[in-house]
């Protein structure tokens, strides 16, 4: 099996949320690790006698795709040898550990969360946490009504939600987008993050929530 192959299985293997992991290469002639090291240059491995280590991430310039790439590029120069991880796989969750704490459904959380409000609340903005990547484009469109939007580091979106008028989905809205989360079994944690109280915006669409110095 060549090494791309290699890795596109260890890396459907991986658990969900992971961020980073740790990769040996083996080589099977140590004569090659300086070519090696070259055709990976992006991803900066070190070099150790016939093993070169690197390092993968969720995303960016070490993504798994971009890893599979250059991966590829050594099994098209006669390159072999085998992938494994090395050491702990960062920021995952294995099976085990999901399992044992489960979400309190989403819908339910709402609920909670408006029992808690102030009688005169006017506007809030909400984050929903998921716990994969993976679940990010089909929790997008499950909840499209709430036009969420999604900082790059944050693993699930910000909404906003106007009680009587003004910028944000309704509250029955907000509800029925996050049954629609826990109806197609995505887990997730709600939190909120601001709430004002009997605002009454003139000419413009709603108050401004400001979210790491940035207007959201």
């Amino acid at each position: 099996m060549g090494l791309a192959a290699q890795w596109d299985s260890m890396a459907a293997q991986l658990p969900p949320g992971w961020t980073e992991a740790g990769l040996r290469l083996r080589l099977a002639r140590p004569e090659d690790a300086s070519r090696a090291a070259a055709l990976l240059g992006a991803l900066s491995p070190g070099i150790a006698g016939d093993e070169l280590h690197l390092r993968a991430t969720s995303s960016g310039d070490a993504s798994p795709g971009a890893v599979g790439r250059l991966l590829a590029r050594l099994d098209e120069h006669g390159i072999g040898g085998t992938v494994e991880l090395a050491g702990e796989v960062a920021g995952g969750a294995s099976e085990e550990s999901v399992e044992d704490s489960p979400s309190e459904p989403l819908a339910a959380a709402w609920g909670e969360l408006v029992s808690t409000l102030p009688e005169d609340w006017s506007d809030l903005l909400c984050l929903v946490e998921l716990r994969s990547s993976d679940e990010l484009a089909p929790a997008a469109l499950a909840i499209a009504p709430l036009n969420p939007s999604r900082h790059e580091r944050t693993l699930g979106f910000r909404f906003r939600v106007a009680r009587r008028f003004g910028y944000g989905a309704a509250p029955g809205m907000a509800r029925r987008c996050l049954e629609r989360l826990d109806e197609i079994r995505i887990p997730g944690e709600l939190r909120l993050l601001e709430v004002l109280s009997d605002t009454q915006p003139v000419l413009t669409q709603g108050p401004t929530f400001v979210v790491s110095e940035r207007a959201v």
